[in-house]
């Protein structure tokens, strides 16, 4: 079995597949693409993936791209090891319905301050409006995934939602890098603040940390 995952680092959607891996305990090589450095945009990985995007799993010589359909793909692959779409019907209905939910809504927000703080080097050259626009709509998707948690929606056992899910509000600490005055940090609710210290308790999350976040 040769299984081989392309990612970059800080990605949350490529994220989300090394989470999930490591939950399913599953050996794999990692190959670290730089985004500034063009690797995307290589012939040799466009002819993987013709977007050229991470992350992108290559199984025994199969490339499967876009995250979601990756999650579904190990579980398959993989049926021994620890679900990511565990439980009856309904449990693995909401599992897929919650991994939705970030997609179309917090992963919105997501984009719109990657591209403004991260995208645009230049200050002066920001969209104030945009940047608060996306900090409202973090803000109200923080607050709606805090209540989720509070009535034990994402339930006990870890799944391919909270693997979904945490990448997305770890890059709250990035944007405040950028920008402290976003604050979104403080919009952490308690539930939220206690998901995310387990996430980080696990065995396998050090080596998912993406390496540009080390420095």
């Amino acid at each position: 079995m040769s299984l081989i995952l392309y990612y970059g680092s800080g990605s949350p959607f490529a994220w989300r597949v090394q989470l999930a891996l490591g939950h399913k305990a599953i050996a794999y090589e990692a190959k670290l693409l730089s985004f500034s450095a063009g690797d995307l945009r290589q012939p040799s990985f466009r002819a993987l993936n013709p977007r050229g995007e991470v992350p992108l799993l290559l199984d025994d010589g199969f490339p499967l791209a876009e995250s979601a359909a990756i999650l579904e793909y190990l579980d398959e692959r993989f049926p021994d090891s620890p679900k990511l779409f565990p439980g009856d019907l309904r449990e693995r209905a909401l599992a897929r319905r919650l991994v939705r939910e970030v997609d179309c809504h917090l992963a919105r927000a997501e984009v719109m301050l990657t591209e403004e703080l991260f995208f645009e080097s230049n200050p002066a050259e920001r969209d104030a409006a945009r940047i608060a626009e996306g900090r409202a709509l973090m803000a109200r998707e923080l607050a709606y995934f805090d209540g989720l948690l509070s009535a034990k929606v994402f339930g006990e056992r870890f799944t391919a939602a909270d693997f979904t899910l945490y990448p997305f509000v770890a890059m709250v600490a990035r944007y405040e890098l950028r920008q402290p005055e976003l604050a979104l940090s403080s919009e952490f609710g308690l539930a939220l603040r206690a998901w995310m210290t387990r996430i980080e308790a696990l065995p396998y999350f050090a080596q998912t940390y993406p390496p540009h976040w080390r420095a």
